[in-house]
């Protein structure tokens, strides 16, 4: 009978001590992830629509790839509208020492850059990082960042060829953006050169602020066979309704490198979905918190583009829509 009892002790105290063993397993199973940082900065302000619709474009992209906001993932925002106060916006993020930055605009980039060559920052929005000095190559950034080409170059052939086709006695295009807060000198250079195989001067018109676009446009409408040109520029995106009535008022023809103009009334559109941009910048912020280096990732191309013209604004202008190029729209405005 002592025995007996004596085994069960002995089956029960191992029954325990195999419970208690197993107890660490379980709780470093159930152990949540830690939690990862990822800082942002961008060069539209808080409020604009535009830059809601991309960065909830980026945390769907995330949330595809497995990341939730507020559960395995805290995203710090920053933003610094056409540039303001983009140093000390770089400065508070990199103190936070988030895993890896996101970051748009050229300006926004190139004022986060010289404050960490540790973490990693992933860059989209950017139109010359070459140029810039953000990396070495596209195919080899080299460095800690790496990201999304905005457009190369030669895309103002296109948005040149566009505004020929839709009036075909244009003989001038005014390029107009802010060098501080655009590629200005990039694009500028190509428009100079594939201009005149299109019969069209290119009239540099860099701004800094609404006064400066208003006298502009005004002074280059004085002259005929106008229009105008507008690169990827937080600037312009920050003014576009001010430049959608100067073009209504004097009658230019424009396109557009952003699609929000075109929404808000411009006449047309050429390039990326924007949006699209930031869920495919939300794949290299997701390689590089899995543990990829900003390094090893080539510099993404676009490859997706798109073509919206505005009717009702080609009307208002008094233009004709040519059958090739509603052909070619991805959409049209009615």
């Amino acid at each position: 009978m002592e025995a007996a009892s004596a085994m069960k002790r002995r089956e029960f105290l191992g029954v325990i001590g195999g419970t208690a063993m197993a107890w660490p397993v379980v709780a470093r199973a159930q152990r949540p992830e830690p939690m990862r940082r990822i800082g942002v900065l961008v060069g539209l302000s808080e409020n604009d629509p535009e830059m809601k619709e991309r960065l909830a474009g980026f945390r769907q992209g995330l949330e595809k790839l497995g990341w939730s906001e507020g559960s395995n993932v805290r995203i710090d925002y920053r933003f610094a509208p056409a540039g303001a106060q983009a140093h000390l916006l770089a400065r508070e993020l990199v103190a936070l020492h988030p895993d890896v930055i996101l970051v748009q605009s050229t300006p926004a980039t190139a004022a986060l850059k010289p404050e960490t060559s540790t973490i990693p920052i992933v860059f989209a929005g950017v139109a010359d990082p070459i140029g810039s000095g953000f990396v070495a190559s596209l195919s080899r950034p080299g460095g800690n960042l790496t990201g999304l080409l905005q457009y190369e170059e030669g895309i103002t052939g296109k948005w040149l060829g566009m505004l020929k086709e839709i009036a075909p006695n244009l003989t001038r295009a005014a390029l107009l953006a802010n060098p501080s807060t655009a590629a200005f000198d990039y694009f500028l250079r190509s428009a100079k050169t594939l201009a005149p195989s299109l019969a069209i001067e290119v009239v540099p018109m860099p701004i800094e602020n609404a006064n400066d676009i208003e006298r502009s446009i005004e002074s280059f409408a004085r002259e005929p066979n106008g229009g105008l040109v507008l690169p990827p520029d937080t600037t312009t995106v920050i003014h576009r309704d001010v430049i959608i009535t100067l073009a209504a008022r004097h009658r230019l023809p424009a396109v557009y490198a952003i699609r929000v103009f075109v929404a808000a009334g411009g006449l047309m559109f050429y390039g990326t979905d924007f949006v699209e941009l930031y869920r495919q910048a939300a794949s290299y912020v997701d390689r590089i918190l899995r543990g990829a280096k900003a390094a090893d990732l080539p510099v993404q191309l676009p490859t997706k583009f798109e073509t919206v013209v505005n009717l009702k604004t080609a009307k208002a202008l008094s233009l004709t829509v040519p059958q090739v190029l509603l052909v070619a729209a991805d959409e049209v405005i009615e």
